[in-house]
């Protein structure tokens, strides 16, 4: 798996039921190298930190291998990598072979993969329908947030390379499905309820469904 695209955006505002909004889901293709911070990518637009940025959520990765599916469902809008608002955009990624906890090499930094993205109306906005976000979910390829571990420089043409993999884990692709099914898959909440890779805030979610 190789970086494609490095991607940062600058703080764009709208309008939303009458309130101004600044969102940072705007993000263009760099053509230097970007810094993978333990809360953010250095330079980046992170206008809400209840939702984005910090420890669990340092950095988004996207798949490449994505895109053509979207843009043939949205063929008017203006494609470029960092559409889907990733930092970082990886040929090959794979969410159905990426678990949550496991550990990779990236650039000069070190990443690890916690849990994927869950599209809110700032990304129904820049898609311009309500609709995608249901149409994301179904997909099913939700890309992946990570924790950085070790600070440093990305670049395109950096490997992404796995360095350990998690233990008594879930792949992002089921944790994803997990977050939407009405049914819950108890086995894959027991799996994950007391791992640290993820935010309390997202455990006590799922403990409640073990009731």
């Amino acid at each position: 798996m190789q970086v494609v695209s490095t991607n940062i955006a600058q703080p764009k505002t709208f309008i939303w039921n009458g309130k101004e909004v600044t969102t940072g889901i705007y993000k263009k293709p760099t053509d230097v190298p970007i810094y993978l911070g333990k809360e953010d990518v250095r330079g980046d637009e992170v206008s809400d930190r209840k939702v984005h940025g910090g420890e669990f959520k340092a950095c988004y990765l996207f798949s490449a291998n994505q895109y053509p599916y979207w843009q043939n469902l949205y063929p008017n809008l203006d494609w470029t990598f960092g559409m889907l608002g990733e930092n970082l955009t990886i040929e090959d990624l794979d969410e159905k072979t990426l678990y949550i906890g496991d550990i990779y090499k990236l650039g000069n930094a070190l990443v690890q993969i916690t849990q994927p993205r869950e599209p809110c109306f700032k990304f129904a906005y820049k898609f311009g329908t309500d609709s995608v976000l249901q149409q994301f979910i179904s997909h099913g390829y939700s890309g992946t947030y990570a924790r950085v571990i070790e600070e440093g420089d990305v670049k395109v043409g950096d490997n992404f390379e796995l360095v350990e993999q998690a233990k008594n884990s879930v792949t992002i692709f089921h944790f994803f499905q997990l977050l939407y099914a009405d049914a819950k898959n108890k086995d894959h909440i027991n799996l994950i309820l007391n791992n640290e890779v993820l935010p309390q805030r997202i455990r006590k979610r799922l403990k409640f469904f073990m009731r």
